[in-house]
């Protein structure tokens, strides 16, 4: 019987093994084709061309028909009479400022205690009060037929202490111009030192009339903001656990 079950308790870790095996195999033949390069940086591209990319829609003003005035230079909804360099329309390039500097401390205890007694004694019983030490195991009388006592005590804590600062200037494309005049932004930006990439992405909606003089805008004025800071390399690599410990981490209930 030993030897029978002996494969039958395998077969699960085969099992976990072939998964972690499946799950990893991609990007273990690409790190393997890289051995001792760096890792490649992204080709430039049009950004509403890539596979993750929808273009946004949201709900919008009635449309407004521009009037003529006769006789006049000005052209309703212009800022100067000269062409504004600001971005305004597709293709243009902004710079987006990303100044986050946030704190948080948020502490919480709560104490919770409960005490309970009963009692409830029996004074007849249609003459058999005396008979109940017969059918119970100890001794029992109608003064202390039912005693029952309780206690209960809850006591939790939490928490949270937060502080990141982020400062960081990335030019981006406007990719889109929403019928109502705001504008879609999106930019993408990868240094690359020695074997590690570091890889900043933007985007979000804006107003035209938040962007700056010196054609910048910040992040809290962007609607929608996504803003992804992070890395990829061996550094990047060595920092991430190994994906049987990433596996395990999953499917282990404790």
């Amino acid at each position: 019987m030993t030897r029978l079950s002996s494969p039958i308790r395998i077969r699960p870790l085969l099992g976990i093994a072939a998964a972690a095996v499946l799950l990893s195999g991609c990007n273990a033949i690409d790190r393997l084709s890289n051995l001792g390069q760096a890792p490649e940086m992204s080709r430039i591209q049009d950004p509403t061309q890539s596979p993750g990319y929808q273009p946004i829609s949201m709900p919008m003003p009635a449309p407004v028909v521009a009037t003529r005035q006769a006789n006049s230079l000005w052209q309703e909804g212009s800022r100067a009479f000269f062409k504004d360099q600001r971005a305004s329309d597709i293709g243009d390039i902004i710079t987006v400022v990303v100044q986050i500097n946030d704190e948080a401390a948020v502490t919480n205890t709560t104490t919770r205690t409960r005490a309970n007694s009963e009692g409830a004694s029996l004074g007849g019983l249609f003459g058999y009060e005396g008979s109940l030490g017969q059918v119970f195991p100890e001794s029992v009388t109608g003064e202390n037929l039912v005693d029952l006592g309780s206690n209960s005590s809850n006591v939790g804590s939490g928490e949270v202490d937060r502080e990141e600062e982020i400062n960081i200037r990335i030019a981006a494309v406007i990719t889109q111009k929403l019928p109502n005049g705001n504008l879609v932004l999106y930019g993408r930006q990868e240094v690359r030192v020695n074997f590690e990439v570091r890889e900043i992405v933007v985007g979000g909606v804006i107003r035209a009339a938040d962007i700056t003089s010196g054609n910048t805008i910040s992040y809290d004025q962007m609607a929608e903001a996504r803003i992804a800071y992070g890395g990829r390399g061996q550094l990047t690599d060595v920092q991430q656990p190994r994906y049987g410990s990433q596996v395990l981490d999953i499917i282990m209930p404790f």
